[in-house]
């Protein structure tokens, strides 16, 4: 059996375990009244649901297997990776393509699965049966079986061979059997190491968002419409901690690796996951308050479905083909978009059944809510992340809206914003500073119990938000009213919640997540204030000189002109308070910790292999022999810039270019990090230094010592003759004679110094060393002698200089937004710990069905 066949066996075996789990936990659930019925059926569930996660683990390692050993046989291995990737990409190669990522949710949910199973058996049947459909709805999506008769595909398999991906080929036709020696290889943009975390972080967290779910689904067929909550109220709380770290982690990539200037840039895609969250956040909220809060409960219901559905929605968007050009993430349609169509309605139709079911059996309130209490903040809260992810998605769906226009035959002229950064900040900013500003107050409401007429405990924190903010945007230079609201709201929610830790707390940890999870969120605002509303570009063209000519640099009036500098190879230049010099093209060794000058090394064409032209040093450790055969990232290409600080620190920067096949020139930036901002640079222009050099045409001069003559615009002197023993490349014995001559080329900066070599060995054979200067794009080769006039023979040839076309911006106070994050997250694990030990107390107790 071929790993393919045995893949799609696996694949065709775990969707019918989950549909076998399915049915054993609804026989289980309807049989309530027969304890020992019940069981049986709860074990025979369990026991297909443990070979379902089997078979889901056998599927993952199969086609892990077929990427890791290079079965280009295989159209997934072929499409997705090739030979030159180290072991880790492997990884991002597996989940970079619609069916690898399906089979990250599949086994993230199958692994959650299990963990439901052993840790809550009171609601394992009802909770399950809703958990085991699911599954089996996403493990249809990588299927790939055609229904005969009716020529209906379900699901796209990845254990397609070439030849079973491309029917008909003519390739193929010619021979069969074809194999490719290699792979198309991984995305360029995806070659980062959070790439590697990013995706199963954000998987997992998609996957945590169907078991508050499947609580709900329960507790509403049941018609135990408030107990549901508590097994819930932890999982949601880990919902949100890790879904909003993938997203964080996602956005730390683009920082690093996209060369937009940003760590968000409102993309579709970006925004169609960050919309879940901020549902997930507002349900958390509103599910704190629900014991007390009716009107608070029926919310938590219907956000508990939306972040639900919500998830469903974006999994739709993005691989349904539906965004086209609009998005930079989405993935190709692979025709399932019925399919997905199916499966996202299929669950809001069995979710309204069941809340249309039981709605009128929830509690009401008999009192309105006083504007003193915590539940009414907290809930003002809730309300406010909804109209902030309302306004997200509306726009983000008019591609939907269009798609369903033009299905009915009419014509929608709707298109999405076209400066999407300026749009969606521009409403969201206004959103969060409300958010930010409830949060302290709710917090000085939920600990503090302020009542009615009794505000002053609450006076304290504002009078110092306000001085402080006062002093901020004095010498902080803020001058924008929404900057001025965003600010001043973020340094409130910090006092207020610090104040509550200090001296309402006390310094419990235990239930201070809240608390310290608002201090990360007003960090974080602060942070992208500054770093995204102050960042300056320093790379000003000072020339006055067009770089370029091409619509990336003309457009906006010449701004790309206008914002970055040109740096020829070796020649320092000024860039606001740096002097920069472009030291040239550098290559990595896979086993050497610093990249090398390519002229080190000699690279193999499509091996990804160079061998070495000179020792291999790096301080005083040697990695490899000159001959060594080395293993490279020939693909990527980084070219070392030196920053010299008017103190004369020296800082070493490698932005990445890769020149791609189909992708053209893309770049990376690098990022020279301080305590007080980055100075993010990325190269806009760059020369491939795998293409062959082209050198001019040879020009012959006939000098004598100390003459002066013209070399491709500079001045040149030669300024010496002389005897040498060593000639690099060329072994000499004693009998051979081999002299050098030393030529001064005065550059504008500097002086250079070209030493070509001429030598005549026993035989009487002349033997020429040229010698070469990338700095100024010189070969000269010392070609005779003429003892009779006193005069000697150059031949020179030029190329067009190295040079590099680099953008750099600095971007200040980013480090307080990343403080922030790990702020958030630290108080987010706190408060879920919190909630799993209160859960896990009270399970243990028997008491898990009583009203929350």
């Amino acid at each position: 059996m071929t790993l393919g066949n045995l893949g799609h066996l696996l694949v065709i075996f775990s969707f019918v375990t989950s549909l076998v789990a399915t049915y054993a936990y609804l026989r289980a659930t309807l049989l309530s009244t027969d304890n020992l019925q019940v069981e049986t059926w709860k074990r025979f569930a369990r026991g297909a649901f443990y070979i379902h996660v089997a078979a889901v683990v056998g599927v993952c390692a199969t086609l892990y297997v077929i990427i890791y050993g290079h079965h280009f046989e295989y159209h997934y291995a072929w499409s997705h990776s090739s030979r030159a990737l180290p072991w880790y990409y492997m990884l991002s190669c597996f989940w970079e393509g619609q069916e690898g990522s399906f089979m990250l949710w599949m086994f993230w949910q199958a692994v959650l699965g299990v963990i439901l199973i052993r840790t809550n058996k009171l609601w394992e049947a009802p909770m399950m049966t809703v958990y085991a459909l699911v599954q089996a709805f996403l493990t249809s999506m990588i299927l790939g079986v055609i229904i005969p008769g009716l020529d209906f595909k379900i699901g796209s398999t990845p254990f397609l061979t070439i030849a079973e991906a491309n029917p008909g080929a003519p390739f193929l036709q010619l021979n069969p059997d074809f194999v490719p020696k290699d792979g198309n290889g991984l995305n360029p943009l995806l070659q980062n190491y959070w790439m590697v975390i990013h995706p199963p972080t954000l998987f997992l967290g998609f996957a945590l968002t169907l078991v508050p779910f499947a609580y709900l689904m329960a507790g509403l067929w049941r018609k135990q419409v408030v107990e549901w909550l508590r097994p819930a109220l932890p999982w949601t709380l880990l919902t949100g901690v890790i879904l909003g770290v993938g997203i964080l982690m996602g956005g730390y990539w683009a920082y690093e690796t996209l060369s937009f200037n940003s760590y968000w840039s409102w993309d579709p895609v970006e925004n169609a996951v960050y919309v879940p969250w901020l549902i997930v956040i507002a349900a958390l909220h509103t599910m704190i308050i629900a014991k007390k809060n009716a009107t608070a409960l029926k919310t938590s219901v219907i956000l508990v479905i939306a972040q639900f559905i919500l998830i469903l929605y974006s999994t739709f968007l993005t691989r349904s083909g539906i965004l086209g050009n609009a998005s930079v993430h989405s993935f190709t349609d692979l025709g399932l978009s019925g399919q997905l169509l199916l499966y996202l309605f299929a669950f809001i139709i069995v979710a309204t059944i069941l809340t249309v079911r039981v709605w009128k059996l929830m509690p009401s309130d008999k009192d309105e809510v006083s504007t003193y209490s915590r539940e009414f903040w907290l809930f003002m809260g809730a309300t406010v992340l909804c109209l902030a992810s309302f306004q997200v998605i509306i726009p983000t769906s008019i591609p939907v809206w269009n798609s369903i226009v033009q299905a009915f035959g009419g014509v929608s002229k709707l298109a999405p914003p076209t400066d999407a950064i300026s749009y969606y900040t521009k409403f969201q900013l206004w959103f969060f500073a409300v958010i930010t500003i409830l949060s302290g107050i709710g917090q000085y409401f939920w600990w503090k119990r302020v009542q009615k007429g009794k505000m002053q405990d609450l006076l304290t924190p504002v009078w110092i938000s306000l001085f402080i903010s006062a002093l901020l945007i004095t010498f902080g230079g803020i001058n924008k009213l929404p900057y001025i609201a965003l600010l001043t709201a973020a340094v409130f929610a910090l006092v207020s919640n610090t104040t509550i830790i200090i001296g309402v707390l006390r310094g419990s940890y235990r239930v201070s997540g809240g608390s310290i999870t608002h201090i990360g969120v007003a960090l974080m605002l602060i942070g992208i204030l500054w770093s995204s509303g102050y960042q300056k570009v320093v790379s000003l063209n000072a020339s006055g000189l067009l770089i370029s000519k091409d619509d990336y640099f003309t457009k906006e009036d010449n701004k790309e002109n206008k914002e970055n500098v040109l740096l020829w190879l070796g020649q320092p230049t000024r860039m606001g308070d740096y002097l920069l010099t472009y030291r040239g093209p550098r290559i990595e060794i896979r086993d050497v910790p610093e990249f090398v000058p390519n002229t080190w090394v000699d690279v193999i064409e499509g091996d990804f292999h160079a061998v070495c032209l000179r020792d291999i040093t790096i301080g005083e450790k040697t990695y490899h022999k000159k001959g060594d055969t080395v293993a490279v990232y020939a693909e990527n290409a980084h070219y070392e810039v030196e920053y010299r600080e008017p103190n004369g620190r020296i800082a070493t920067l490698y932005p990445r270019v890769q020149f791609n096949e189909k992708m053209g020139l893309v770049t990376s930036p690098d990022i020279k990090r301080e305590l007080n901002k980055d100075l993010y640079s990325y190269v806009t222009v760059g020369s491939d230094p795998k293409k062959a050099e082209e050198w001019s045409p040879t020009e012959n001069f006939r000098v004598a010592m100390q003459d002066t003559f013209f070399v491709n615009d500079f001045v040149a002197v030669l300024e010496s003759v002389g005897r040498t023993d060593k000639v690099e490349g060329i072994a000499l014995t004693p009998n051979d004679v081999a002299v050098k001559a030393q030529i001064k080329i005065l550059d504008k900066e500097r002086e250079y110094f070209i030493t070509p070599t001429f030598a005549i060995n026993q035989d009487r054979m002349v033997m020429r060393k040229p010698e070469v200067n990338e700095d100024l794009g010189l070969r000269v080769q010392f070609m005779e002698i003429d003892p009779k006039t006193g005069t000697f023979s150059f031949a020179v040839n030029s190329k067009q200089r190295d040079y590099i076309v680099m953008k750099a911006v600095e971007k200040p106070l980013i480090n307080v937004l990343w403080i922030g994050t790990i702020v958030l997250i630290i108080g987010f694990m706190m408060s879920t710990i919190r909630r799993f030990r209160e859960f896990r107390l009270v399970r243990d107790k028997g008491v898990e069905l009583e009203k929350v």
